[in-house]
């Protein structure tokens, strides 16, 4: 499991957070100092809990749970959604529809009524209705797969944990994830609350160079928790 050094965490800008006047005090143990009314963050700190993240998600992943990705914001979207495809995870970077994890029998509902559009395509119903139901349904099948295509093959539900990048963007998401004690793992820049999340990463979540950074090393994490739990099966083989 590879830690990026503090150079390259201050090369992605990891360090800068928010203006002083949008700063949240239960994040004064991470930042290390203030520099033209902006709040710096303490990289060595953002190295430890960083490391702390990966190691819990890549145990996770041994197990062969899931983990959800979650950041809607535009600096995130497509960077969680390559990196959570990369490795086989859910992920949401649309828009958190409220329920997502709390309701998600109405979710899977939406989820079915897409699958089904789809295997009218494949099956050749689709050929058999008329023009405008043709694109009623696929318009509805668009925004669908737009909003739940992250999470429509998700193995197991809920997931085992759920990576956030800006608690403060998703903090719908966070509730829910507490509501159902669901172990939580974030970027927290500072204008954030620490408290609210399992597994706190300190961390400009405005930079997409900090984004790609510090969910790399979570997608590593992942990865190599994936190749651990396809080796102990291949040991296990070879006893029996």
């Amino acid at each position: 499991m590879v830690i990026p050094s503090v150079e390259e965490l201050l090369e992605a800008r990891v360090h800068l957070g928010h203006l002083r006047s949008r700063w949240n005090p239960r994040m004064r143990p991470y930042i290390f100092l203030e520099k033209d009314k902006i709040h710096l963050i303490d990289v060595l700190k953002t190295q430890r809990l960083l490391e702390e993240a990966a190691r819990a998600v890549r145990e996770i992943a041994r197990q062969g749970r899931a983990i959800l990705y979650v950041g809607t914001k535009k600096q995130a979207r497509e960077i969680l959604k390559e990196m959570a495809e990369s490795v086989g995870m859910p992920y949401v970077t649309e828009r958190w529809l409220g329920g997502m994890l709390t309701n998600y029998k109405t979710i899977r509902r939406s989820i079915t009524k897409m699958e089904a559009v789809e295997r009218m395509m494949r099956d050749g119903t689709f050929e058999k209705i008329s023009k405008r139901e043709r694109l009623q349904k696929l318009r509805e099948k668009e925004k669908l797969e737009r909003f739940l295509g992250g999470i429509a093959k998700m193995p197991h539900f809920p997931p085992a944990a759920v990576f956030i990048v800006d608690i403060v963007e998703e903090a719908i998401a966070v509730a829910e994830a507490q509501r159902l004690n669901i172990p939580t793992i974030a970027m927290v820049d500072t204008n954030a609350d620490p408290t609210a999340v399992v597994y706190p990463i300190p961390a400009n979540d405005d930079s997409t160079r900090s984004i790609e950074l510090i969910s790399g090393v979570i997608t590593a994490a992942i990865r190599e928790g994936i190749e651990a739990a396809k080796a102990e099966s291949v040991a296990r083989s070879g006893e029996e």
